[in-house]
């Protein structure tokens, strides 16, 4: 039974129980799609019908697995599938562990607002905020924000980090930032606002129906 209910799994070659760090990214990038879509809902639309949906969700998938096991997590599983033909990378269980209780603190916060109280605040929408960055990072960038205050609350150091920065060594020639590069990333964000200032009227412009599909089909109707 503890091997069916435990948190990570055991793989030859790892001292500590592990995850499989590209399925966690896959399961992160499904959760921020869902929650991303659904302020667009309260945004646009005024629609808090599934954000509902997806706090509730969100949160029964988080206190699956803080608090059953990983294994059994819906978006775990989907994302599993999803990377099913790609080679595991494995992270330290413990750390994610600790991450994942922020993710049910902040969902739970989320759930008693929207669905239990059914009123929305800047606390709401503040804690909507905080999880699509943790959500975005985590699957974007493969870094884990909750991880990072792992060792404010723990004397052990985390073990096994994605792309191993819990280990302190010098970036390889790949990894450094020429002082040219900053200059063509200073550059292209300035770009950014000047064509803002010069195109933004004609960029404003509604495009047109180019061959009137559209046009006929409100006619029609």
């Amino acid at each position: 039974m503890n091997k069916v209910i435990q948190f990570g799994e055991h793989v030859d070659g790892y001292s500590i129980p592990v995850l499989n760090e590209r399925e966690i990214r896959a399961a992160a990038g499904i959760l921020f799609l869902a929650t991303f879509l659904s302020l667009m809902f309260i945004l646009f639309k005024n629609n808090f019908v599934p954000v509902k949906y997806t706090v509730t969700l969100f949160l029964i998938d988080f206190i699956i697995r803080v608090f059953v096991s990983p294994k059994f997590s819906p978006t775990l599983i989907i994302g599993r599938l999803i990377v099913s033909n790609q080679v595991p990378e494995y992270v330290g269980a413990q750390q994610k562990k600790f991450a994942w209780i922020i993710g049910v603190a902040l969902s739970a916060v989320m759930f008693t607002f929207f669905v239990i109280v059914n009123a929305f605040s800047p606390i709401t929408g503040l804690t909507c905020l905080v999880c699509l960055v943790f959500l975005f990072f985590e699957s974007a960038f493969g870094i884990c924000l909750g991880c990072k205050f792992y060792s404010m609350f723990y004397k052990e150091k985390a073990q096994y980090c994605p792309g191993e920065i819990c280990d302190v060594k010098s970036k390889q020639d790949i990894q450094k930032t020429t002082p040219v590069q900053l200059l063509i990333v200073i550059s292209f964000i300035a770009f950014i606002f000047i064509m803002g200032y010069f195109l933004n009227d004609h960029f404003s412009e509604a495009p047109y129906d180019l061959f009137g599909t559209f046009n006929k089909t409100a006619q029609a109707k």
